[in-house]
């Protein structure tokens, strides 16, 4: 004979059921330990005087579910899955089946097959962890670099983007400068101001903006580097691109601590313009770096002096491209025709290439 499975609910309907039998227990203070109506209980002490205790056990227990869906629609499913649908989520792919072969599947029905055929991975399987990148040893050997939009003066002035630099080895503030967004001009700006204060470091650490790194594969021209790259190359500092951003997380968290941090010092001081706002961030980076900069492994200093003049240095802080010089003493520059004073010397140019000279101001120079 085989055993009868209960659980635990049958089981304990039987304890109540049977002092109700015996006497011990009235119909309604059974009805009301196990909630249920006094008619189901005079039903229920019914069956168990008629047919045993056994006869209350859910008739539903160890049948298949009336909604099961049979065996050959999971694999046909699957298959079909595998074949046109593998790289489809749940969703999509329970939509496709409706619309491409008239199966209906709902999508968490279909989720459970995929994950336990091992097709579909859950969010928290896909989960990957970044381990911390161990800091640079040495102050001024690796800076990060970066920009924040933000509204940084809340409701009193307009939104606006913030130049941050932090040395990698000690998360000092470096250099901070609002700007109206990001360009290759307001980082040479900031840029100019880095080197006159601390020198030139070994390395900037950026995310993969276009100020940092040529987004086209084959570059026409350029050798392949953006303006800011060029820049860099002259002086002698390397340029690193994160692949992501959890790469260069000293940074992205420094932004974080700023809107929070800036923002409710800008609101204390009553600043609403980026003139006065950067007047004010030299006192803000002293205090913040007084309080949570950290000492690094190595006391070396690896910046370096910056060995040009001041005006090689605002040439090296601009934007110079090369254009062709056509027979009508003409080249071409941001869409406009740029006509050459004829002279003894620019009609040795014809067919030749002049480089331009672009700066921040807007003077152009040939």
């Amino acid at each position: 004979m085989g055993l009868i499975t209960m659980s635990e609910r049958d089981l304990q309907r039987i304890e109540v059921l049977s002092k109700v039998v015996d006497g011990r227990m009235s119909i309604v203070a059974a009805a009301h330990v196990l909630a249920i109506s006094t008619r189901h209980v005079q039903r229920l002490v019914d069956r168990i005087e008629h047919t045993g205790a056994g006869s209350i056990r859910h008739k539903a227990i160890g049948r298949p579910s009336n909604n099961k869906i049979a065996s050959g629609v999971r694999d046909y499913v699957l298959m079909l899955v595998r074949e046109r649908y593998l790289d489809f989520g749940p969703t999509f792919a329970a939509e496709k089946l409706q619309e491409e072969h008239g199966v209906t599947v709902s999508r968490e029905t279909l989720r459970k097959w995929m994950q336990d055929a091992g097709i579909w991975l859950s969010r928290k399987q896909r989960r990957t962890f970044h381990q911390p990148r161990l800091r640079r040893e040495a102050y001024g050997e690796l800076v990060q670099i970066d920009g924040s939009e933000h509204r940084w003066f809340e409701d009193r002035g307009p939104a606006c983007s913030l130049l941050v630099f932090v040395d990698d080895a000690t998360g000092k503030l470096m250099q901070l400068r609002f700007v109206r967004s990001e360009s290759a001009f307001t980082y040479f700006e900031a840029l100019a101001l880095y080197l006159k204060e601390h020198g030139a470091p070994i390395a900037f650490y950026s995310d993969k903006h276009s100020v940092f790194r040529v987004a086209k594969k084959d570059p026409k021209g350029g050798q392949g580097m953006t303006q800011f790259g060029r820049a860099l190359s002259e002086l002698h500092i390397e340029i690193l691109c994160a692949n992501s951003s959890q790469a260069k997380g000293r940074v992205e968290r420094m932004n974080r601590t700023l809107q929070d941090r800036l923002v409710k010092e800008l609101r204390l001081a009553k600043i609403s313009g980026m003139e006065a706002g950067n007047a004010f961030l030299p006192t803000f980076i002293s205090q913040y770096n007084d309080r949570f900069a950290v000492a690094p492994a190595r006391s070396d200093n690896l910046h370096r002096p910056v060995d040009m003049t001041a005006s090689r240095l605002k040439d090296v802080l601009c934007k110079r491209e090369e254009r062709y010089v056509g027979a009508q003493l003409t080249f071409s520059y941001e869409r406009k025709r740029i006509i050459l004073e004829d002279n003894d010397v620019t009609r040795g140019l014809v067919g030749k290439y002049v480089e331009t000279y672009a700066y921040a101001d807007g003077r152009l120079d040939i």
